[in-house]
């Protein structure tokens, strides 16, 4: 999709329901009304909401939000943002019925966490690549086998869709959209206001290594967790860090997979990773001493990480966190 040129504005329709994360609808309705005031343009986006009947909805913290239509009386939007929350488990058959009869007509869909379930369910997700919160990725794919869902990225954009994780990558999601409507210099406006990254690169990953993986339950394997985490040039293999928990490579290998979920391997490389990731982010070291620090070695061993992982170089994904105009300014970073 390109820059949208013109005054028309973009007409934003967001559908509540009983049970809402209250966060998935204010986190993008800020953004949203933000570039308004930054564009200074009242109209670049007219906002709404509609619920299935249009009585006011609670959410799943308590608010009261009351609605402008019931969604059989909502104009059709150019921008439908579908929240998720505790709602989305038993949905209400109208808002099914209703996305699956005007979803395919809207121009732009967009879901923040398990809003991606209710797309789904219209079957407006169908032969697409779609992301949700991590913690019931597993749910989407299983009940949406004809969807392909990554659990890995804070959002993807497949087309005319556009799925996002948990709660704050909806304002994430957002940011791009509004970088994409009016320009990067407005998107950045609006994210120094909100104190968050323009913007975080839609693969990058949901959540840390610490929290993706358990803690250990045996204390000589927890401490093994926190030494991978300090010393992620050292040694890392197997045998070390078998010899740190006093046990045989055999041995710690299975204990280490059942305690924490992962494999020795795939956790070491993960935070490898994620130390490198925080370096590009918050350092101005040079690639080859990152490379170094993070236990990669070689610049060439870090870049192959980053591009199978997220889809892009070292140097390409500093950038993105990086807005470089006549001084180098570091936001502060909003978590998933």
């Amino acid at each position: 999709m390109s820059r949208r040129t013109g005054t028309s504005g973009e007409d934003v329709l967001v559908v509540v329901f009983d049970d809402v994360q209250s966060l998935d609808v204010t986190g993008p309705v800020e953004v949203f009304a933000g570039a308004c005031l930054s564009a200074g343009d009242p109209g670049a986006y007219r906002l709404r909401t509609a619920s299935p009947d249009g009585r006011p909805v609670r959410t799943s913290s308590g608010l009261t939000l009351v609605p402008d239509f019931a969604l059989a009386d909502a104009p059709l939007p150019d921008t439908l943002l579908v929240p998720g929350g505790d709602g989305t488990r038993a949905p209400d058959g109208r808002l099914i019925d209703w996305l699956r009869d005007k979803g395919p007509s809207i121009r732009r869909l967009v879901s923040v966490c398990t809003g991606a379930m209710l797309l789904a369910e219209a079957g407006l997700l169908r032969g697409r690549r779609a992301t949700t919160h991590w913690a019931y990725s597993d749910t989407l794919a299983r009940r949406h086998p004809d969807t392909e869902v990554d659990a890995g990225p804070i959002y993807i954009r497949d087309g005319h869709v556009a799925t996002s994780a948990g709660v704050t990558a909806g304002i994430d999601l957002a940011l791009s959209l509004v970088e994409e409507d009016l320009g990067r210099d407005v998107a950045l406006d609006i994210a120094r206001h909100l104190v968050v990254f323009l913007h975080r690169p839609g693969n990058q990953a949901q959540f840390s290594t610490q929290l993706a993986a358990q803690s250990a339950q045996r204390e000589p394997l927890r401490e093994v967790q926190q030494w991978i985490s300090e010393h992620t040039d050292g040694d890392l293999s197997v045998a070390a860090l078998a010899e740190r928990a006093r046990l045989s490579p055999r041995h710690f290998a299975r204990a280490f997979l059942a305690e924490t979920g992962m494999t020795p391997g795939r956790y070491v490389d993960r935070v490898r990773l994620e130390q490198a990731r925080r370096l590009l982010e918050e350092s101005t070291g040079g690639i080859a001493e990152i490379s170094r620090a993070c236990g990669y070695g070689t610049p060439e061993a870090l870049r192959r990480a980053f591009v199978r992982v997220l889809g892009s170089s070292p140097a390409e994904y500093r950038r993105r966190f990086r807005h470089t105009g006549g001084t180098a300014e570091h936001l502060t970073r909003g978590g998933t």
